[in-house]
């Protein structure tokens, strides 16, 4: 099993199969439009219009787990992400990432790189690195920034 196996809905209802990225480093995040974090936003649109180009793909994942931090509608998120932070990756319909109801591909993620709760999401904007081949290879948490993990990216990008 690897990361192209999984499709998730994007925002707008459609489906989106991961092996579109195949050949791509994908930073996949969980955000929320009302956290301490949520400016990560404009740090993850800065990581992808510098390494689009290059063969980088950003791919949010809203998430109203953590403090019902992610109240709106489908809409209201990509509304809010494009005016507030000028948004262009992909953002994809809210899921969750814990418990029972955790979508497949945060299930898949988390059990190949835990984090300091296990496999746990400890909170919005945990960051997962996976490279061109579709490998997890690092897991980031949501205190470090983007511009923290632009070393990362760039020696994935140049294998």
């Amino acid at each position: 099993m690897s990361i192209y196996d999984f499709s998730a809905k994007l925002n707008n209802g459609t489906a989106q199969s991961l092996a579109a990225y195949k050949g791509k480093v994908l930073l996949i995040v969980n955000t929320a439009s009302q956290c301490g974090f949520t400016p990560q936003y404009k740090g993850l649109q800065e990581l992808y219009a510098k390494y689009h180009a290059q063969g980088l793909e950003v791919l949010g994942f809203p998430c109203d787990q953590f403090g019902h931090q992610e109240p709106g509608s489908d809409a209201e998120i990509a509304s809010f992400c494009e005016v507030n932070y000028g948004v262009t990756f992909p953002l994809f319909s809210k899921v969750e990432v814990n418990g029972d109801n955790a979508d497949p591909l945060y299930k898949f993620l988390k059990s190949e790189k835990g984090g300091l709760l296990g496999d746990a999401i400890k909170w919005n904007f945990t960051k997962f690195l996976v490279d061109k081949q579709g490998t997890v290879v690092e897991r980031f948490a949501p205190t470090t920034t983007p511009e923290k993990i632009a070393a990362d990216i760039e020696r994935e990008l140049a294998k």
